[in-house]
């Protein structure tokens, strides 16, 4: 059996035959960098869509990344796939390191032959950011650091689009999902500072780009950004949990605009099972919250924030509070 026979096989048993509940069923996605935050909601919300999900990171249950936490692994969050009813598969993967990268690629070819969808949601650097970035003009920040940033958040996503993408192009509809922080309109305004403004731009460009070359294969990139993120370093910094997540209003007004991981990932998971993404979506940069608006999605409280409309509105003056942005 040649190659293409074995790509041919693979591509049969895994035909999209997907429905208006499980509409991603037979889909084969990857998200880079799942161990938590809005990687692991999205991991999680593609499976429950019916996908088959590899979730890659550096923090597994045997070994620590040097984001330093230990509370939240790959291989939990491939069960969490699996227990929503997709397929979740949990592939060790430091996306800086090629021949890793390589590694995987060569896994899902072997299994599956093809990669419908490709979230880049790779970052790890917010100890960084907050211990080099915050209040510091870019000369002040250790060189070693920023350079690291731009490693977490440039380097990493370039390496894995280049080299998975001749996977995705296999698909009759590949999507491709660059994660940063803020849209195309709101980092029209400087971001904290060189390295930090740089290593959230890259992925806005990255998904503008790699759109114009995958017009010929019916493919989709975008870049998609989360508004204030409840992620689990969020809460942690704050002292809170979800449940009790408003207590830290108190000592961040904003906060009261905060949104959970879920409620990006159910955008991007309606996003991906959109047959018109292409033409909606093709080459710009998004938001969760313009997104839950297009396809009527809502956090897990029910709500619909949009904190980049509501930071856009009151640093221009506009009267409001976080709630009439919900």
């Amino acid at each position: 059996m040649t190659n293409e026979d074995i790509t041919n096989q693979n591509t049969q048993k895994t035909t999209h035959v997907g429905g208006p509940t499980r509409p991603l069923l037979g889909r084969i996605a990857l998200v880079a960098g799942a161990t938590r935050g809005a990687g692991r909601a999205q991991a999680v919300e593609l499976g429950r869509a019916g996908a088959i999900v590899y979730v890659t990171g550096r923090t597994t249950r045997l070994r620590t990344s040097e984001v330093g936490r230990t509370t939240e692994t790959i291989e939990e969050t491939a069960e969490l796939v699996t227990a929503a009813g997709g397929t979740g598969i949990a592939v060790p993967t430091d996306h800086l390191d090629e021949a890793q990268v390589r590694a995987l690629v060569e896994r899902i070819d072997r299994e599956y032959g093809r990669l419908d969808i490709l979230v880049n949601d790779l970052w790890g650097g917010e100890h960084l950011v907050a211990a080099s970035v915050f209040g510091k003009k870019s000369w002040e920040t250790p060189l070693a650091d920023g350079l690291r940033i731009l490693e977490l958040g440039v380097r990493s996503h370039v390496i894995t689009a280049a080299l998975l993408f001749p996977l995705l192009i296999r698909s009759d509809a590949p999507l491709h999902v660059e994660v940063t922080d803020g849209t195309a309109h709101s980092n029209r305004r400087y971001r904290e500072n060189m390295f930090y403004d740089l290593a959230k731009n890259a992925p806005i460009r990255l998904a503008f780009g790699l759109g114009q070359e995958l017009v010929e294969y019916r493919g989709t990139a975008v870049a998609v950004s989360p508004g204030f993120l409840r992620s689990e370093q969020m809460l942690t910094h704050f002292g809170v949990r979800e449940e009790n997540w408003r207590d830290a209003i108190a000592q961040e007004p904003a906060f009261a605009i905060a949104e959970s991981p879920s409620y990006l990932a159910r955008t991007v998971a309606a996003l991906a099972a959109d047959p018109d993404r292409a033409k909606r979506w093709n080459g710009k940069s998004t938001s969760s919250g313009e997104l839950a608006r297009f396809y009527g999605v809502t956090d897990v409280d029910g709500s619909r924030p949009d904190a980049w409309a509501y930071f856009e509105d009151v640093a221009h003056g506009k009267d409001g509070s976080p709630e009439d942005y919900r």
